[in-house]
């Protein structure tokens, strides 16, 4: 139900806010993807940020479950507010933009971070955690099929040809919808994986502590956006200099005897020295880049080189089917072939699935199903597999270091998705400026196609490549794993 909801800001903005902005809001493409990278800089501190304050949150309800309550009606408010269209001119339109967008984000972050560390909570057992994150997904895929299959008809039935009314009043059904899924998730779940008190420090001091250190998570951030959407000489010197500070700000912290640390440079020490964690931030990243850009693409694909603006919804309908099988299929797969295995097969099989959309007529309807239907099925395993094994990373960091931080790493795990949520929509708006795309103006389309078919196809391809080669070196093995939830169940009922 969490998931479901979720994704009914998730899916909607991965899929349409970018074609929303251009096509019908009315701001340029290199506009709306400088966009897209900003809102995720105030993401790099926020996410951190709400990670610590769920990990020290106490209350009669758990550690996470209040803040999936009290963060659903603000994320239905931003929802509809970003999907709506002032009457403003172009500057004012941006600043509105930008107000919403990061509202939106904002909210999701107090919302997801809570929720996604809640499966590391609900239960010791990895083998359990895989089988729920299946129905995690499960239940992601039907809110996202409800958002992205339904929302172009219920635009052109809402709006009556006015796309600026279609999309509002819609978005105030979807979040209704989500209001409703997030009281039932936080009435019917439960908390059952308690760190000791003692492990809690103080969380005004820890929070001041980590302002000291907010440049360091901000600058490499902004080089690195800087560097993305410039790619020329200036940015590039810059991005190298803020990681070669930042490597011997690391070493330097690592190095620091641990009891002259502050709480929050030792959860930093913590995550820093957690392979498995540090292997999957990199996998997270690649793989919603994948996804991302795949999504993103899509409504531009259908509107332009398949001349049909409403398939995009029957499309991302027999996707959206299609992956809550792979999500349900995988607990069972990871079982038989390991998570580590099961991940890379996952990654080349429907990297390569999707490379063939490039050979692919888009005038051959039942060709562009088949291929992208068979791709997601394993794309679909891929955040199931990730934030399983996410809760993995926390058990080893628990084993290895005597403390439990699941809200940090799990609001690192949804910040590097978030991340590459937007660097993908920004990515797709970048290569379709750089072809001459301008959304007012019809003249630019066909300049802009072959753009389209590479964003389908190669180039989101390639990240899911690079996620296999990554995975390779990921260390935690099922007879690991299955040491350290023995090792930790020891521990804990010896406290």
């Amino acid at each position: 139900m969490g998931d479901a909801g979720a994704n009914l800001v998730w899916r909607g903005a991965l899929a349409y806010l970018a074609v929303f902005y251009t096509d019908t809001f009315g701001i340029s493409a290199a506009a709306a993807a400088m966009l897209f990278l900003v809102v995720r800089l105030s993401d790099g501190v926020t996410d951190i940020i709400m990670g610590m304050i769920a990990d020290r949150t106490q209350s009669r309800f758990g550690k996470f479950r209040p803040w999936i309550l009290y963060s659903a009606p603000f994320l239905g408010l931003f929802m509809v507010l970003c999907f709506t269209t002032p009457n403003f001119n172009e500057t004012n339109k941006l600043i509105y933009a930008y107000v919403t967008y990061i509202g939106l984000t904002l909210a999701y972050t107090v919302s997801n971070v809570p929720y996604s560390a809640l499966m590391g909570v609900m239960t010791p057992d990895d083998t359990q955690r895989t089988k729920l994150s299946g129905f995690r997904f499960a239940g992601a895929f039907t809110g996202g099929l409800l958002v992205m299959g339904f929302l172009p008809d219920l635009v052109a039935y809402f709006g009556g040809g006015d796309n600026a009314k279609g999309y509002q009043l819609t978005m105030y059904l979807f979040a209704s919808l989500l209001i409703a899924l997030m009281v039932i998730t936080f009435v019917s779940t439960k908390e059952r994986v308690i760190a000791p008190a003692s492990e809690q420090g103080c969380l005004k001091l820890e929070l001041f502590d980590l302002t000291k250190n907010l440049p360091f998570i901000i600058l490499p951030l902004l080089s690195t956006t800087l560097f993305f959407y410039y790619r020329d000489l200036y940015s590039g010197l810059f991005f190298a200099l803020v990681m070669a500070a930042m490597t011997v700000v690391i070493k330097k912290l690592l190095n620091k005897n641990k009891q002259n640390l502050t709480g929050s440079q030792r959860d930093m020490v913590d995550l820093l020295t957690n392979k498995p964690w540090l292997v999957l931030l990199g996998i997270g990243f690649l793989t919603m880049m994948f996804n991302g850009i795949k999504y993103g693409v899509i409504a531009y694909y259908f509107k332009y080189h398949v001349a049909d603006e409403l398939m995009a919804g029957q499309y991302f309908i027999a996707l959206l089917i299609v992956s809550i099988f792979g999500a349900l299929a995988t607990g069972k797969l990871a079982e038989m072939m390991g998570k580590r295995n099961l991940f890379i097969a996952s990654l080349l099989l429907s990297g390569l699935l999707t490379t063939a959309f490039y050979w692919v007529p888009s005038n051959n309807i039942v060709a562009v199903f088949t291929f992208g239907c068979a791709a997601e099925f394993f794309a679909a395993m891929m955040p199931t597999l990730f934030f399983s094994m996410l809760g993995d990373s926390a058990d080893y960091s628990e084993w290895k270091n005597k403390r439990r931080a699941t809200g940090l790493i799990y609001s690192a795990g949804t910040f590097v998705q978030k991340t590459g949520g937007g660097f993908a929509g920004a990515l797709v708006l970048v290569v379709l400026a750089g072809y001459g795309y301008n959304g007012m103006d019809e003249l630019t389309i066909n300049q802009a196609l072959p753009a389209m078919q590479l964003l389908m196809s190669w180039i989101p391809a390639a990240f899911a490549f690079l996620g296999a080669a990554l995975m390779l070196i990921y260390p935690l093995t099922p007879a690991m794993t299955q040491k350290i939830t023995e090792d930790l169940a020891i521990r804990r009922s010896n406290v």
